[in-house]
């Protein structure tokens, strides 16, 4: 079965088309600046050659008319028709309460999405325009929704709560839904598979970071508290986003800097992090490669970084009563030794004692960097949503 998973933002298109046979990647690329000058896509054709078609994409549906073109392309293809695509799995950002598990799109199930946009206003709007695009192009192709926060579902209610008045969560459905889930499922489950343990035994912390940063705890195979809230900014530091902030200090700073609710969003989502720490950037190669130069300011963000990081696995290790695995992925995760380094430091407390002869370099790949002895398996792990899209797709496809 030939798969194509499309994760859609708001001005960009994701891509990777399966043969879920052999479970290769057949093609893997990306559309860029989608409704503005200068869009483009790039397609990876090597580990070393890369295809940059430049071209007008003013909205999705031309994004995604391009996709498929170059997909069927003589010259750089790998389908000699669209039809070739047996199926369609969408990255979805929220499924709200409606969605434990991926889904079948159908008409109900775009309704559901639809309404959720309230609670994704930035990314569900672009989501559900690929499902449409794709609809409308690809002559009847099947459809399937994965949704970020379906694997969070499993969250008790004293877990994904906020303590404000219950007619919120009532009348708006305002609660935790926490987001990544695709990526700490898959991560959990390789982890366990690797190291040859039962995920219904192991209680779990993974730690995607990346620009989008989230720590996951997950007991017995399913997530029992995630970092992230009602949207992505709760939580971890991250690129652009502050992460965990008293709500004193957002009020504080509308009033005193005289902005409104949209650039206070803005502020918070988009100018805060690790570039509003440092000024500098929001990549922490560059904000590493500062702090080495004598930088303070980036100094300070490293370890402001490292220290929520590890709040955060302190506190999750006492929720669930225990740590047995500790998971890195992500960008940063899976290729940043001095994050897990400094996330892991004085940790010995807690069963954490990192080997450092495996973790110096270590970039990409799957290893255990715990001392051999350690009472907690600490592991990189790379981490594969787009995998997982497909997987869940050809399960559910193959149900009908």
């Amino acid at each position: 079965m030939k798969i194509l998973v499309l994760n859609c933002g708001s001005s960009s298109i994701k891509y990777q088309l399966f043969n879920m046979v052999a479970r290769e990647v057949m093609a893997k690329g990306i559309v860029e600046k989608v409704g503005m000058k200068g869009s483009f896509l790039k397609q990876e054709l090597s580990e070393k050659e890369v295809l940059k078609l430049v071209g007008d994409v003013l909205d999705h549906q031309a994004g995604i008319e391009f996709i498929l073109g170059v997909l069927t392309s003589e010259k750089y293809g790998c389908l000699s028709s669209i039809q070739d695509i047996e199926a369609v799995g969408h990255r979805v950002a929220h499924g709200g309460e409606r969605f434990t598990d991926s889904a079948f799109i159908d008409d109900i199930v775009k309704k559901d999405i639809e309404k959720c946009i309230e609670l994704a206003p930035l990314h569900n709007p672009a989501n559900l325009k690929g499902i449409l695009a794709m609809e409308s192009l690809s002559n009847g192709i099947q459809q399937v929704a994965v949704f970020d926060t379906a694997f969070h579902q499993s969250m008790p209610a004293h877990a994904y709560m906020y303590a404000i008045p219950y007619s919120l969560y009532e009348h708006h459905k305002i609660r935790r839904y926490g987001f990544h889930g695709t990526s700490h499922r898959f991560v959990a489950k390789e982890t366990c598979e690797h190291l040859g343990v039962d995920i219904s035994t192991q209680k779990i912390i993974s730690c995607h970071l990346g620009n989008g940063a989230s720590v996951a705890a997950i007991d017995s195979g399913k997530s029992v508290d995630t970092s992230m809230g009602l949207t992505p900014v709760e939580g971890l530091i991250m690129g652009t986003r502050s992460g965990d902030l008293d709500l004193g200090v957002f009020t504080y700073i509308m009033d005193k800097e005289e902005i409104g609710l949209k650039s206070a969003n803005a502020l918070i989502n988009k100018h805060s992090g690790v570039l509003g720490i440092t000024n500098i950037s929001s990549d922490m190669r560059e904000i590493e490669e500062a702090a080495n130069g004598g930088d303070k300011k980036s100094r300070l963000a490293l370890n402001m970084y490292d220290y929520r990081i590890k709040k955060y696995i302190g506190a999750y290790s006492a929720a669930m009563g225990g740590l047995d695995i500790l998971i890195f992925t992500g960008g940063i995760g899976e290729n940043a030794d001095t994050t897990r380094r400094g996330v892991c430091k004085n940790m010995e407390f807690l069963g954490i004692e990192l080997d450092e002869s495996k973790n110096t370099g270590l970039r990409g790949e799957v290893m255990v960097i715990s001392n051999n002895d350690a009472r907690v398996k600490v592991i990189v792990m790379p981490t594969n949503e787009e995998l997982v899209i497909a997987e869940d797709t050809e399960k559910i496809i193959s149900k009908l």
